[in-house]
Order: structure tokens, then C-alpha cells, then sequence
């Protein structure tokens, strides 16, 4: 489609061609049924299908046992910052963060309402550029959370911290959800916003294994108890079938396109071609994340001032190259590269920074 632009955005973001057409086709009348998804019942054997057929291709795709329940809850990973402590909080027992950058330092705030929280680590003190290693969690603690990858700094774990003894490894996986292949036996608790890397806004997915369930007080409110979701499959009460429905085509999508192996494959493809530009500029193009945590989802770099930056962003957008000025409150530019990004997108952004370069320089 010639109309189509290039979505760099950082969320909500590009989604596979295919599956917007498929949604295009169905949207009026879903498979026959004479309605759109966004009117039928949640409660209806059609919708039912879709809801079964989403849960299982992730299942499917990361490898997960019968060991963990997946929902589909709403409130966006925000929610989750609370949720999380909430549901796993155990007494006397403090919550372990690792700090690396915006999104863990609001999920830190939140967890401070219900105990004590220890920062076992943070890359503050270079403003965000690194994952720290050598991380190291405590046995004493209720449970201990990462955040995998963090979309305004671009950088991202690639190597995933052990926990000691039974304490549960909680991560945000909103921004590189499938983005690589994980042994998902190394976490408690996943959850993930849509927009990003799986579909729409509107739908999280939370992954909890299924033991953990039952830490939750009882005389916590209904609705934010991961086990009341967890019994009724997501369906105690009317979700948003229409982004779930949304995300069963683009899971349906990655399964066809070789899973998430392949796609890391593609992933680390993509990245590579836009860091090299960036690597071979000759500091023209200056990126932020050191090299071994740097983002394959996030690209983040610098040029020489902020009027150059709002310039090459102005004539990428000519390009039909959207979404590449940084977040607000660090400026530059970012180029995010979710699973959806094709690789044409990519090798045309590659050949407009170049250009560009040799322009301006």
C-alpha cells in the first residue's frame, strides 16, 4: 500500500500489514456471523474461539508449561506496578527493584505503598545508559522485578538475573514481549502492555505461574486480584475482546512467520543496520545505551544540537519516516523497531540517515 507510512513510533506502534487487513475484512462481519467483534458477546461461543485460540498461541510461542495462567486484564502495564506488590506482597518481606529508568522508577513508587522497597541496583548515576550487572537479590524478599526493556533510554536486557531459593523474578515486558526467545521457567510473573510488540492499546497480558496466585489477602478488592481473573479466564468481566481479537491475528501472524525465533533473528537484523550507520558516523550520530545494553526495539541517539535533531526529524517525516523524535523528557531521537517494523522500513531509514548525514555534515 503506497499510503502507508513508516511507524517509528514508540506506542502505540506499527502492526503487521496482514493483520490489518484481515481486522479490514472481518470488521463489519466476522466470519459470518453478521457483526463486528466489537459487538458480540464476550459471552458467545464465537468470541469464545478467539479468546481460546489467543491464549494458547502464547502459550505456544513462549514455550510456557501448564505451570502458568495467562490473562488478559486492562489498565496497562501502569496497572501492573501496582497490582504486582499487591498481589505478591508477603509479610515482613520487602519488595527488590532494579532501576533502569522511567518505567521502573513509577513501578518502584507504586510498590511503595504496600512495603518496604530495596533498589538493588540502578544506572541512574549515568542516566540510564546501561543494564547493571552482577545483580544480586536476596532470599528475604517477597519478590524481586525488572523491567526488560526501557523505551526512552533504549536499553535492554539480554542476559536475565537469577533469584535466590523460591523468590519470583516479576518483569515488564511491555516494549520486547517476544522480541527474543526466553526460558519463561526463569520468571514468576511477565506482563506486557499491547501496544507495542503483540497489539492494540487497550489489552495487558499478564503471565503468573499459577502458584502464586494464592499469596493474595483475601480482603483485597475483587477486581485487582490476579486470581479472580485467573478463575474465570479473563472473562469475570467484559474485557476488550476487540484488542484481544487483534492481538490472536498478529500472534497468528509471528506463528506464521517462523515464531519468536525468527523473529529474534530479524530483530537483531534490524537493529544492527541502524546502530551501524550510527557506530560508522564518525560521532555525527551519537547513540545513548552502551553497546552491550543497547535495545534492539529502541534505538536512541543524539546529534549535534536539538535544531539538527528537529530538522532531520521534520525531513524524515517527508520520507514518510514518522515517529523518530525522542521522548520529551530526554529529547534526540528514537527509531523503535518493535516485531512489526519490516525490515523495508528499516533499510529505508537506514538510507535517509546517511543521506542525511553526508548533508549536513
Amino acid at each position: 500500500m503506497t499510503d502507508r507510512v513508516f511507524n517509528f513510533y514508540a506506542g502505540p506502534a506499527t502492526l503487521p500489514l496482514p493483520v490489518l487487513k484481515e481486522a479490514k475484512k472481518d470488521l463489519l462481519n466476522y466470519k459470518g456471523t453478521g457483526m463486528s467483534v466489537m459487538e458480540m458477546s464476550h459471552r458467545s461461543k464465537d468470541y469464545a474461539e478467539i479468546h481460546e485460540k489467543a491464549t494458547n498461541l502464547v502459550h505456544d510461542l513462549m514455550g510456557l508449561s501448564d505451570e502458568y495462567k495467562v490473562m488478559w486484564l486492562q489498565g496497562g502495564a501502569s496497572t501492573q506496578f501496582y497490582m504486582a506488590p499487591l498481589n505478591l506482597k508477603q509479610k515482613n518481606k520487602p519488595f527488590e527493584y532494579v532501576d533502569t529508568g522511567r518505567w521502573s522508577t513509577k513501578a518502584i513508587k507504586e510498590a511503595k505503598f504496600y512495603s518496604d522497597v530495596t533498589v538493588v541496583a540502578s544506572s541512574e548515576d549515568k542516566n540510564y545508559s546501561y543494564i547493571p550487572k552482577d545483580i544480586s537479590f536476596s532470599e528475604n524478599a517477597a519478590f524481586a522485578h525488572i523491567t526488560g526493556n526501557n523505551t526512552i533510554v533504549g536499553t535492554e536486557f539480554h542476559n536475565w538475573p537469577d533469584t535466590p531459593g523460591d523468590v519470583p523474578l516479576v518483569c515488564d515486558m511491555s516494549s520486547n514481549i517476544m522480541d527474543q526467545v526466553i526460558d519463561p521457567n526463569k520468571f514468576g510473573v511477565i506482563y506486557a502492555g499491547a501496544q507495542k510488540n503483540i497489539g492494540p492499546a487497550g489489552v495487558t497480558l499478564v503471565i503468573v505461574r499459577k502458584d502464586l496466585l494464592n499469596r493474595v489477602d483475601e480482603n483485597t478488592p475483587t477486581m485487582q486480584k490476579w486470581s479472580t481473573h485467573a478463575k474465570k479466564d479473563s472473562l469475570f468481566n467484559t474485557g476488550p475482546c476487540w484488542a484481544i481479537y487483534m492481538c490472536k491475528l498478529s500472534l497468528e501472524y509471528l506463528k506464521e512467520f517462523g515464531g519468536v525465533k525468527a523473529m529474534e533473528q530479524q530483530n537483531k537484523k534490524k537493529a544492527n543496520m541502524i546502530y551501524d550507520v550510527i557506530d560508522h558516523s564518525d560521532g555525527f550520530y551519537k547513540g545513548h545505551a552502551e553497546k552491550d545494553s543497547r535495545s534492539w526495539m529502541n534505538i536512541t541517539f543524539n546529534l549535534s544540537s536539538s535544531e539538527l535533531e528537529e530538522k532531520c526529524v521534520a525531513e524524515a517525516s517527508k520520507r514518510n519516516l514518522i515517529g523518530l523524535k525522542g521522548h520529551r523528557s530526554v529529547g534526540g531521537m528514537r527509531a523503535s523497531v518493535y516485531n512489526a517494523m519490516s525490515m523495508e522500513g528499516v533499510e529505508t531509514l537506514v538510507e535517509f540517515l546517511k543521506k542525511f548525514q553526508e548533508d549536513h555534515q
